[in-house]
């Protein structure tokens, strides 16, 4: 088993006011070239959005852009005549294929929203733009593996362009599980939302991430009450990248 270890402050950070984002791979200002990526997993940011702002109509293309509001809700408008405000215990994903316009803002005027932004390489280039948004609440699991997200239309969650499947882990203390692998040549990225956990061999607090893969499953246990996103993914990239 290969791993590696991003602990919660060593990530690229950059406060604009409005934004306080914390970067676990290379972004924006925050450039590493030992952290680009994690196979197909290319952005991992940690955001908070002050109240009444928010990110103005920017493009993307060819990206599954996936994200997970941890408090509060953000509104999502883009190109595509989409308009959605995603809220806590709820996902979100949009395929940008062929290009995609978008906007996201923090309509509340009491509170920030807190979300994560993840971005994963499609398999393929040029798909048609879409999006989908999804309820987790009801498919809450405690001490095991919820499914928020796989490469399948018909599975549980919403599903993305790429072999890859998200399940978030909610440990009591004290209690364990494996974790099997979905599909061999996939590496698992663990962040810790809350709490704290061993994951292999390694303690993991709050917001620290490990990158896990050549095996076939590994061991997650609850040093307090936890809660873990897990994200398998390919880790060769695309032919198109190559």
């Amino acid at each position: 088993m290969k791993t590696i270890y991003h602990k919660a402050d060593s990530r690229g950070h950059a406060n604009h006011g409005w934004l306080n984002s914390y970067h676990t791979f290379s972004f924006a200002g925050y450039q590493n070239r030992e952290r680009s990526n994690f196979g197909v997993l290319r952005v991992l940011n940690d955001d908070t959005v002050s109240q009444g702002m928010g990110f103005g109509t920017h493009p993307h293309k060819n990206m599954e852009i996936i994200s997970i509001p941890l408090e509060g809700n953000l509104e999502h408008k883009d190109s595509m005549g989409t308009t959605a405000v995603i809220r806590k215990g709820e996902i979100q994903v949009m395929s940008a294929g062929t290009g995609v316009m978008h906007s996201e803002y923090n309509q509340n005027k009491d509170e920030a929203v807190k979300f994560l932004q993840i971005w994963v390489f499609p398999r393929e280039e040029n798909v048609e733009p879409r999006y989908d948004q999804k309820s987790i609440k009801d498919g809450e699991k405690i001490n095991g593996f919820q499914q928020i997200l796989s490469p399948d239309k018909n599975d549980d969650g919403v599903w993305i362009h790429q072999d890859a499947w998200f399940n978030l882990a909610n440990f009591t203390k004290g209690n364990s599980e494996n974790y099997t692998f979905h599909k061999k040549g996939n590496g698992v990225y663990a962040f810790v939302l809350k709490g704290s956990a061993k994951v292999g061999d390694r303690i993991l607090n709050e917001k620290d991430g490990l990158g896990i893969w050549d095996t076939q499953s590994f061991n997650i246990e609850a040093v307090e009450n936890t809660e873990i996103l897990l994200m398998e993914v390919p880790m060769d990239l695309p032919a198109y990248l190559k």
